[in-house]
């Protein structure tokens, strides 16, 4: 190919990549003024998130114990909207959490003396990386829908919630890029392996190193080490001698990285306590929990709080979860959300009735598979949680965020695929329009709830 040709393919792909860049953009910008307006600490868990920066800034290296956690302390913090007779130094209950994120933070400290915007601004970069492993996952998944891949973008870029926990300090941003860096390799190999196309071992390195970094990273990306052993035993079922080479080169280098965590904790902490789960369990005292809230409001009540506070806390409930948005947002998105849910049950029905499942074709399903496996690991894990202590966050379900937001871009497609019959503009209109809402929600949530409700008296 001359040059001519080849600029011609560069230019092709700008093109074709517009709506990402653009997607991008906005979400920089947005993101930006979610981490210039939203007062300081008024995110969840900021301030001990930051602390944790701060002390491997000023050579210590945290450890959490007796006393990192004061519910009293920090009921008091929050309430005055951290009052400046109320500093936040006492606030280390993040102590236990793996190092990356905070390591990767501290040079952007020591550059910026501590302030916090910078750092805040560092964690929205991370959210780039989990909205474009999104779209690439979307051209793998979909190559010849275009418009279904900018709806599944534009929820991860503008999700309200998610952009208010990118634009803070916390290391779900960092978990939720190795997850979806996990997933976009997973898929890729997946179908490269059903169009016959020989997978390198550098691919399930890559694969087990992403894995690896994530032990490092947060409890969360452990839900994808059994996503990706299951994968490549569907993939290479009786062909042994590339099974055990893929499992290996995975979970061989994976392993070790966590060795390096695992290991100190083991010298650290008391007791067999790789994790550091149980020394965090023993400080968190105060911490409300659901055996008390089933003795306080039943198991009806507690339900029913739980199912209210996910949704909303999915959608927005900002600062420590005490900034809710309007009733009627909720009711909208409520609605939304069960025109979402009918069209993707609409989707699968239309689906199966023409006959295009055949469970026989593993395959041809396996990247959905791995989706709706992540999303399932992730939900278990958030109500496993939630068994012991009362943490009715939706945040907490962003780790499968990607395959969601698929899931959504879905369910639109299919009333778009009904109404284009005979509005064929629909399917341009229906996902711009679709992303224009979502930063009006954003900016909405930002102005009219946020800055409002969380500004110092």
């Amino acid at each position: 190919m001359g040059r001519a040709g080849r600029d011609a393919g560069r230019i092709g792909a700008v093109r074709g990549y517009w709506p990402l860049y653009l997607i991008l953009l906005v979400y920089l910008v947005v993101g930006s003024l979610y981490a210039i307006h939203t007062p300081q600490w008024q995110a969840p868990d900021e301030p001990a998130h930051y602390n944790y920066v701060r002390q491997l800034a000023e050579g210590v290296w945290p450890v959490i114990e007796a006393g990192d956690y004061d519910e009293s302390y920090r009921s008091r913090a929050v309430s005055s909207r951290f009052a400046a007779d109320l500093p936040i130094e006492p606030l280390t209950y993040e102590d236990w959490q793996p190092p990356l994120y905070y390591i990767l933070l501290t040079p952007v400290y020591w550059l910026t003396a501590g302030a916090l915007l910078p750092l805040r601004l560092t964690s929205l970069i991370f959210g780039v990386g989990v909205i474009t492993a999104a779209y690439a996952i979307g051209q793998r998944l979909w190559p010849d829908r275009h418009w279904l891949i900018v709806i599944a973008a534009a929820f991860v870029a503008f999700l309200p919630q998610h952009i208010a926990i990118l634009s803070s300090v916390n290391n779900d941003s960092l978990a939720e890029l190795i997850i979806a860096t996990v997933l976009w390799l997973l898929i890729s190999a997946t179908l490269a392996v059903r169009a016959g196309v020989h997978v390198a071992p550098v691919c399930w390195l890559a694969i087990g190193i992403a894995l690896g970094l994530g032990f490092l990273t947060k409890a969360t990306v452990y839900i994808m080490a059994p996503i990706m052993a299951l994968t490549v035993l569907v993939l290479f079922w009786r062909r042994w001698g590339i099974l055990w080479r893929s499992l290996a080169l995975m979970f061989v280098p994976a392993g070790f990285v966590g060795a390096i965590w695992w290991t100190r904790n083991l010298f650290v902490y008391d007791g067999f306590d790789p994790l550091a789960m149980m020394a965090h369990g023993a400080v968190v005292v105060g911490q409300p929990r659901t055996v008390e809230w089933l003795a306080t409001y039943g198991t009806a009540g507690t339900l029913g709080r739980f199912a209210v506070t996910t949704f909303r806390s999915f959608w927005g409930q900002f600062g420590w979860m005490g900034v809710l948005m309007d009733p009627r947002v909720y009711q909208v998105l409520l609605l939304f959300s069960v025109v979402v849910v009918a069209g993707i049950l609409l989707r699968l029905t239309v689906t199966r009735k023409n006959g295009q499942i055949r469970f026989e074709d593993q395959h041809r399903y396996l990247p959905y598979l791995i989706l709706l496996a992540t999303f399932i690991l992730n939900a278990l894990l958030y109500l496993g949680y939630n068994l012991t202590f009362v943490q009715h966050q939706g945040r907490y379900l962003f780790a499968s965020l990607i395959p969601i937001a698929l899931a959504v871009a879905s369910g639109i497609d299919a009333w778009i695929g009904i109404i284009a019959r005979r509005l064929p503009v629909t399917a341009s209109v229906v996902p711009l329009l679709f992303a224009l809402a979502m930063v009006g929600l954003d900016l909405l949530a930002l102005f009219r709830f946020i800055v409002p409700q969380l500004a110092l008296p």
